[in-house]
């Protein structure tokens, strides 16, 4: 019996996928932020999850989900996170004991203030090797591809 003919390969190249350069420049994001957020113990989603509380107080933990795209079956492990180490607190909605509210503590509060220099730097490294004419441009084109995929993502934002 002969053996079967051999799959002819596609060849694809890493370099020329969209997709494998948002990975890599997701990794790329995250590794500098923490970078930049050393020693104050907090991720990417943290950071946001906080920022987004401190902008809308008293906000639902569905409504934050949706905010920052980040899943609701999760955002309740990130909350967790959180309200352990007392910088959020829970809260139940007077009209429904089933929504819980989200605030910031006084500690929330501070780390936030603490964080938001290191982030700010860690946007200013993600873009350095733009040249600076280049970058608002760069941010243009990444919102429109955001905006206009943001239904399929798991997670839509509402923003």
């Amino acid at each position: 019996m002969a053996a079967p003919p051999a799959r002819a390969r596609r060849t694809v190249d890493l370099d020329d996928l969209p997709g494998h350069h948002i990975r890599r420049l997701q990794q790329i994001a995250v590794a500098i932020f923490l970078q930049e957020a050393e020693g104050l113990n907090v991720t990417p989603v943290q950071y946001a999850a906080l920022q987004a509380i401190a902008d809308a107080p008293n906000v639902d933990q569905r409504t934050l989900a949706r905010t920052i795209g980040f899943d609701t079956s999760t955002i309740g492990g990130v909350i967790d996170r959180l309200e352990a180490r007392a910088l959020v607190q829970r809260n139940a909605d007077p009209d429904d004991r089933r929504v819980r509210r989200l605030t910031l503590t006084p500690a929330g509060d501070a780390l936030l203030a603490q964080v938001v220099p290191a982030m700010q730097r860690a946007q200013l490294r993600m873009l350095a090797p733009l040249p600076e004419g280049e970058r608002a441009e760069f941010m243009r084109m990444l919102r429109t591809l955001v905006t206009a995929n943001n239904e399929l993502s798991r997670a839509p934002s509402d923003a």
